[in-house]
């Protein structure tokens, strides 16, 4: 398969055993199809808008793969349903949450799927992953540098090191 496509996405989890949920996460994304070129540390974060839930861990994957933007969504959503998101409320507690940030430089806004993601560029535990694998990215005429300094308040710490995916 041609893996001329490239996505960054982002994996999260609160519940359970956290870091255990990424790496199955990951385990699952390295398919046919879909290749995982670069993976962030794992990071620490609070949660931003419903702050009565556990904290966060947090880590970005830059990806290649054949899959158009719909159909990676659905390996998503599929991969969180077989470890299971269990997400009852919106901002909630879930054991897993992978977002597709960005398609190629795409720009996509269907009723299932908006890219670049609408949030990114108001959340630390996005940027602060995303700008470790890539420091000179540019999303919408915004350095990753700039957005990391607008969310300077929100509590973002390392937690593990990305070889614990053995990628």
């Amino acid at each position: 398969m041609n893996n001329e496509n490239e996505a960054y996405l982002a994996l999260g989890s609160n519940l359970g055993d956290r870091l255990g949920f990424l790496t199955l996460a990951v385990s699952k994304l390295k398919c046919d199809g879909l290749k995982i070129e670069k993976c962030s540390n794992v990071y620490e974060t609070e949660p931003q808008i419903l702050a009565d839930q556990p904290n966060f861990l947090n880590c970005v994957l830059f990806v290649k793969t054949a899959l158009n933007a719909l159909q990676l969504l659905s390996l998503c959503q599929d991969i969180e349903c077989s470890i299971g998101k269990n997400k009852t409320t919106k901002f909630g507690p879930r054991n897993i949450d992978i977002d597709l940030l960005t398609f190629n430089s795409e720009k996509i806004s269907t009723p299932d799927l908006i890219i670049p993601h609408p949030r990114m560029f108001e959340r630390s535990f996005v940027l602060t992953p995303l700008g470790e694998i890539v420091p000179n990215l540019v999303i919408e005429n915004h350095h990753i540098g700039q957005l990391i300094a607008k969310c300077a308040g929100q509590k973002t710490e390392l937690f593990a090191g990305k070889d614990i995916f053995d990628i």
